[in-house]
């Protein structure tokens, strides 16, 4: 999120209640720690109740840690004669604050594809309960761009890689140029599945944390998707025109993974070098073509 190592952003809610004045308080006589940034709000700066509102509170402040203190409270009586407005308005300011907090969970997932992610992001949270409740040790893995023989070569539904490699082959035996889709400068990591299906033995053997895990070539090894097309024209020897249709959309420009929790536990491991790999995959699919998946 660009914040300097150890810094936090403390966002509290109900900033200007009982609690939340006393928290200030503190923080303003001293009890605050260098790197750290305190963030306080009232129902003025925003709705909690309104789900909209509270995202794009959450989207500014950017925090990286919460003081949820805001509610709808009042006195035994009032209590007794709304219950319900009580328990629903509570619900939903809760509701809203922890999707939020959990949403900017490193940062909310590109737009393009959120709905996969998101869906994704709730196998953590299920493994972390399950563990909780019932100490069982399930992780997730996360591999970056996986690509290899079987994969899905189809042409507007596929992955980048293998819907080049598929676009290169027709260019060929067709005599016509390539088009790439995009400008090619977005960034990604790609993971041979041939190492990812090392790595997953590994994890199944080796990794006893509920923790995810990314499992991925490191930052060093991302690659652009314009030099992704020259490995597979390379690859499939295409001396054809190469051409990027720019009113395509690029998706998100970098989707960078950290790989430092794997090389702590595999500093030794040999990722297939790219090139290698996509000469290994496009041989697969030209041997394969008829009965690949496209």
């Amino acid at each position: 999120m660009g914040e300097p190592q150890g810094s936090m952003r403390i966002l509290v809610t109900g900033g200007s209640g009982l609690v939340g004045k006393a928290i200030q308080k503190v923080v303003a006589d001293g009890a605050g720690l260098p790197g750290e940034d305190w963030v306080f709000v009232s129902s003025k700066d925003a709705d909690l109740t309104d789900a909209a509102q509270t995202r794009t509170l959450f989207e500014k402040v950017r925090p990286t840690h919460v003081i949820h203190l805001a509610a709808m409270v009042g006195g035994l009586f009032r209590n007794i004669k709304y219950n319900l407005d009580f328990w629903r308005k509570n619900v939903h300011i809760n509701d809203n604050v922890l999707h939020s907090a959990f949403e900017i969970h490193n940062g909310p997932p590109h737009g393009s594809n959120f709905g996969y992610s998101y869906a994704k992001r709730m196998i953590d949270v299920q493994n972390r309960a399950y563990f909780q409740q019932h100490g069982c040790t399930f992780t997730a893995v996360i591999p970056t761009n996986v690509f290899g023989p079987h994969d899905n070569f189809n042409i507007e539904d596929g992955h980048v890689l293998p819907g080049l490699i598929h676009k290169v082959h027709l260019a060929k035996s067709s005599g016509s140029a390539l088009t790439v889709w995009g400008t090619g400068k977005p960034r990604r990591q790609f993971i041979y599945s041939l190492d990812l299906a090392q790595l997953v033995i590994w994890v199944l053997r080796e990794y006893n944390e509920v923790e995810p895990i990314i499992l991925s070539v490191g930052e060093e090894d991302e690659v652009s998707i314009e030099e992704a097309a020259e490995a597979v024209v390379e690859a499939m020897d295409f001396h054809g025109e190469v051409t990027f249709d720019t009113t395509k959309s690029d998706g998100q420009f970098k989707k960078t993974a950290s790989n430092s929790k794997l090389r702590a536990y595999l500093p030794d491991f040999r990722f297939t070098p790219f090139k290698q790999a996509v000469k290994e995959t496009c041989a697969w699919f030209t041997d394969n073509y008829e009965q690949a998946r496209k």
